[in-house]
């Protein structure tokens, strides 16, 4: 009977620790790997004056570097060393009071600008500086309906949030907390191969969970 009670104690505790492991906020899911290690700026780069850093297994921001000069904030955004064409992104964000980021798709970084390029929308759409009923996920910029979110799913400031973007065949499809807001948005692109960028405008922002799944093109 002793040795049964110790065979069930094992089971139960190998059957808890897959169970913890599988629901872990930093263990990548099936097909996909990490982009962020949760120790260091490993794989990404930027110019130094943007004040990125890497704790606690977040991405972080910290709003202290941000020099807004035509055509060069783009070196203070953080990149992925590696380029990607065709792939799905998983990311968590969360943004505090006036925040204002985007994660943009395979720019050129030799020739950046940053409203010609491709960009999945983070914002504080509720701050006086924006006051939209817009949420984020849309395309930047709001300015057709293809690119406006087709809902509002932001969780409230200082929470957060999760994309799944998908870019594939140059269309771009993109869930926020799990709900659809941008079905299949033709896209148009400078490169057919590109990094994947974290922009900021200035207000903290965090990131964790950073996965990719690249995808065969057809």
């Amino acid at each position: 009977m002793g040795k049964l009670r110790f065979l069930c104690l094992i089971t139960a505790l190998v059957i808890g620790t897959v169970g913890c492991r599988s629901s872990s906020n930093d263990w990548p899911p099936e097909g996909f790997s990490p982009l962020f290690n949760g120790q260091d700026l490993t794989g990404w780069t930027y110019d130094g004056s943007g004040n990125w850093r890497a704790e606690n297994g977040l991405l972080i921001y910290d709003g202290k570097g941000w020099q807004p000069a035509p055509n060069t904030i783009s070196s203070q955004n953080l990149r992925t060393e590696k380029e990607y064409d065709d792939f799905i992104l998983l990311i968590d964000w969360k943004i505090e009071k006036d925040g204002n980021s985007g994660v943009v798709l395979r720019p050129d970084y030799e020739d950046y600008h940053e409203f010609e390029e491709v960009q999945v929308e983070i914002w504080d759409r509720t701050s006086a500086l924006y006051s939209s009923p817009l949420g984020s996920g849309g395309i930047v910029t709001y300015t057709a309906d293809e690119r406006k979110p087709l809902r509002t799913v932001d969780h409230p400031v200082g929470e957060w949030n999760r994309f799944e973007i998908r870019l594939e065949n140059d269309l771009v499809t993109v869930r926020l907390n799990g709900q659809l807001v941008i079905d299949r948005y033709a896209a148009t692109f400078k490169r057919s191969r590109g990094p994947i960028v974290l922009e900021h405008h200035g207000p903290p922002i965090r990131f964790r969970n950073i996965y990719i799944q690249e995808l065969e093109g057809e």
